[in-house]
């Protein structure tokens, strides 16, 4: 049995599925194969130190990097030592604004390498501004607390 149709063939269409199974394999490559930290975070190399608690909550960071490169804040600004006293009361200002007056705690993390004079430095600035310090360190695994270190 025939049936009979008034449909002519149309070959003038081209066929999409391939091209979208093409571009669907090649986004998922690319996100597999991409980074995905931020391009602001930073190596820091802490050192080390016994405590039982390893608290690391803070409000307002403050970082020094192995080049003695100062970031403040949660978005990295780049300030230097002369000018920290004033970004940090900027910083602790806008903070209290935000919190109904609370004073902020400032966590120092700076990176293990940094000569001691310039951490000195670098503290005093700081304390003149806030007088809630944290300084960030990494724990040692495996040493009890109540043993000395080597």
């Amino acid at each position: 049995m025939r049936f009979s149709t008034r449909l002519k063939p149309c070959y003038n269409l081209i066929d999409l599925t391939p091209l979208v199974d093409v571009i669907f394999l090649m986004l998922i490559f690319f996100m597999v194969t991409s980074d995905t930290l931020p391009l602001k975070s930073l190596l820091i190399q802490q050192p080390k130190l016994v405590a039982q608690d390893t608290s690391k909550l803070a409000q307002l960071i403050v970082i020094m990097d192995k080049d003695q490169v100062i970031y403040i804040g949660s978005r990295k600004e780049i300030v230097d030592l002369a000018s920290l006293g004033d970004s940090l009361k900027k910083h602790v200002a806008l903070w209290q604004e935000a919190h109904q007056g609370a004073t902020p705690t400032v966590m120092l993390s700076i990176d293990r390498r940094i000569e001691y004079d310039v951490f000195l430095r670098l503290f005093h600035e700081v304390v003149k501004t806030s007088p809630k310090i944290r300084l960030a360190y990494k724990a040692d695994e495996g040493i009890a607390p109540d043993k000395e270190a080597d």
